[in-house]
């Protein structure tokens, strides 16, 4: 069930009727709701990998009280070994098994063997990055002591399950979500028209932005080599704005949707494009994601401790296992390696957290060397980018030797004006709105309602004129 979808636009009303109309005041019933009609919006998608989801529950929830329970250390570690290393065999079979034996095929055939290696026939199942990601902080979090474990089973499996985070994150924390659940919610009228505003800008940057971008992107892309390099520039913009509206928007609707339930989720973007620097740039992509790595692999590494070597040594690593969690495919290392490689001056000269304010704060326009600092990051992320959106490495390489060529300087063949004006409103409203949690938080809140009223409606008008192809979040696949 997509949330760009008819069938999600009919579940949400009935999930939330139900719970704040009829589970009104009794918190167990309200919980057992949330978590059944996760499932139910789980196995919409594909009921089979149900089990997979119950038994990576079942796995933390049991773990986790062992690893509590244990009286001396090597059982604690035993018992939070065995989590880690089913979690990570579980995602490594679905997710990576092939790739590991093709690569190992193509290795041995390399040194003159041929080799056919025996590789899955399945689909990876939804969401088992996000929520084995889930499970692995929460068993950690018990050993290290900074929680105790969870004995509701209901409270636990909804920590994990609840829908709008299950398939794409916020990859949440036990001590952010789990209180939230355990506490009596009440209804917030305000909070609810909140949650509603930020599905609407999630639906829009989904809906017109992403899948309007995609389109060229595609287009671009599946076709490189007939088109010149001005065109496959705007081939690596248009992704840059597809991949942003689409997994910005996702987080939105998850975020807005949680809200309507009286939960806050974690918050996933800041305006990332916005950023001075790299540095700047993976403190607002992504963030629940970054942070998971930054605490759990990170600062467990010796994190920016030490020498020069072990800081240099440590930003590679989480770089390159965050490409390898996107996917199995050797252009998603190559992403985290460009990234690593990006930030470096700045942790070596120690310039990393320079910025950490919000660009232009107070004014209107920045600055003519905020103004050049950001087009200088967003050009560098256009250059990951493109290893992240082809095919493969050849593929990538060839994309970036097209755009250095005598043809860069050509008018580009696709000339989209009604997109590029619709990018342009979107990067409006998202810099004047950068200082609010997301870009139409208070958008118009100082003016009359009718005002407020009619932007809402000129969105919606614009969101129901591009929808009717439900494209599948791009987020989805990891």
């Amino acid at each position: 069930m997509l949330f760009n979808s008819i069938s999600f636009a009919i579940f949400l009303p009935i999930v939330f009727s139900l719970y704040w109309f009829v589970a009104r005041g009794k918190l167990r019933t309200q919980n057992i709701l949330l978590l059944v009609s996760s499932y139910f919006f789980y196995a919409c998608w594909d009921y089979r990998f149900l089990f997979l989801l119950l038994f990576s529950t079942f796995l933390d929830y049991f773990t986790g009280l062992k690893i509590s329970g244990s009286s001396n250390k090597i059982q604690k570690k035993i018992w939070l070994w065995i989590s880690i290393g089913i979690n990570l065999g579980f995602l490594g079979l679905f997710k990576y098994y092939n790739f590991f034996a093709r690569s190992f095929a193509e290795g041995v055939s390399n040194l003159g063997f041929n080799v056919d290696p025996w590789t899955l026939k399945v689909i990876l199942p939804i969401g088992i990055s996000f929520y084995t990601f889930h499970g692995l902080s929460y068993v950690i979090d018990i050993y290290k002591k900074r929680i105790k474990p969870e004995r509701d089973f209901i409270d636990y499996s909804l920590f994990v399950s609840f829908f709008p985070l299950l398939v794409a994150g916020p990859i949440e924390r036990a001590t952010h979500l789990l209180p939230q659940i355990q506490k009596e919610r009440k209804f917030d009228y305000s909070k609810a028209v909140d949650g509603l505003r930020q599905i609407l800008w999630g639906l829009f940057k989904k809906i017109v932005i992403a899948d309007g971008c995609a389109n060229y992107a595609n287009m671009i892309f599946n076709n490189s080599s007939e088109f010149s390099g001005s065109t496959l520039v705007l081939g690596a913009i248009f992704f840059a704005f597809q991949i942003y509206c689409d997994f910005s928007g996702y987080s939105d609707i998850a975020l807005g949707t949680a809200r309507l339930f009286g939960i806050e989720l974690l918050r996933n973007f800041a305006f990332p494009y916005f950023s001075r620097d790299i540095a700047e740039f993976w403190r607002r992509w992504h963030i629940s994601l970054s942070t998971w790595f930054r605490d759990y692999l990170y600062i467990p590494l010796g994190g920016s401790k030490g020498g020069t070597w072990m800081k240099v040594r440590n930003t590679f690593i989480i770089f390159l296992v965050s490409g390898f969690w996107h996917g199995a495919n050797w252009t998603f290392i190559i992403w985290g390696f460009l990234n690593a490689l990006f930030i470096m001056p700045s942790i070596l000269f120690e310039t990393n957290r320079k910025n950490l304010d919000i660009v232009a704060q107070g004014k209107y326009l920045p600055s003519m060397k905020e103004a050049i600092t950001m087009l200088f990051t967003f050009s560098l992320t256009l250059i990951a980018w493109i290893f992240f959106r082809a095919q493969d490495l050849n593929h990538a390489v060839s994309y970036i030797y097209g755009i250095f060529s005598p043809t860069i300087f050509s008018a580009p063949k696709v000339e989209p004006y009604s997109l590029f004006l619709l990018i342009l409103l979107f990067m409006i409203i998202e810099w004047l709105g950068r200082e609010q949690q997301y870009a139409i938080a208070s958008f118009g809140i100082k003016r009359n309602r009718l005002y407020r009223w009619a932007f809402y409606l000129v969105l919606i008008i614009i969101i129901f004129s591009f929808s009717g192809g439900e494209q599948q979040f791009i987020y989805f696949q990891f």
